[in-house]
Formats: structure tokens, sequence, C-alpha cells
């Protein structure tokens, strides 16, 4: 018969594989994040080349409504209110934008943390046998 482990020898291989599950799981933390990140930042170049052709779109139709108030009203007038569209328009916008930021999750990497977490109560388990 083979001698059984002592509890030291135990103890050792647990933390041990312990360790080495913890960086399994910071692998697959690190690998998740990297793939999150690619797919942001393509996003975010894209939406930054939406946002300056929407913004030269923006200028042009403000200056065709103001060219169009002016055939009605003095030329500043019509200047004035379009001015005053836009600027409620950016509040109207900024606001709602700073709600929708308030209520964003932050981007955690959700399939590693359900790992850890399977893996601390699969320990915690064991352990209590």
């Amino acid at each position: 018969m083979a001698a059984e482990p002592s509890v030291g020898e135990l103890v050792k291989r647990a933390s041990e594989q312990l360790s080495e599950l913890v960086r399994a799981e910071l692998r697959t933390a690190q690998a998740e994040l990297a793939v999150k990140g690619k797919r942001a930042g393509v996003g975010g170049g894209l939406l930054g080349g939406a946002t300056a052709l929407a913004y030269i779109g923006l200028m042009a139709l403000a200056g065709t409504c103001v060219a169009l108030l002016a055939l009605v009203l003095e030329v500043w007038a019509a200047a004035l209110i379009v001015t005053v569209v836009l600027f409620a328009a950016a509040g109207a916008l900024a606001l709602a934008g700073r709600a929708r930021l308030r209520k964003a999750a932050p981007p955690l990497p959700e399939r590693a943390m359900d790992g850890i977490r399977s893996d601390i109560d699969e320990i915690k388990e064991t352990v209590h046998r």
C-alpha cells in the first residue's frame, strides 16, 4: 500500500493548485478584456468619424436655416434664432448623455469573474466535506 500524504503535503498541494487556478483565471480575464478593448477601439473610431461628418452637416444645415430665415428676418435675427436652437439641442443631448453614462455598468471581465466565483464556491464545498 502506498502511504497517504501528510497534512503538510496536502496543504502544499492545495496552495499550489489554488495559485495556478488564480493565475489561470487572471489570464482568462486579461484575454477577455483585450477582446473587449479592441472592439471598443474600433467602435470608438467609427463613432468619431461619424461625429465629424455629422458636425460638418450640422454646420451646413445651420447656414441653410440662417439663409432661409434671412428671407423674412434681418440676417442677425435669423443667425441668433438658429444659434439658440443649436445650443438648446446641445444642452438636451448633454443632459441625456450624462444620464446614460451614470447608468452604464463598469466594463468588467464578467465570464472570468463568474469562473472565479464558481471556483471559490467549489473550494468552499470541498473544504467543508
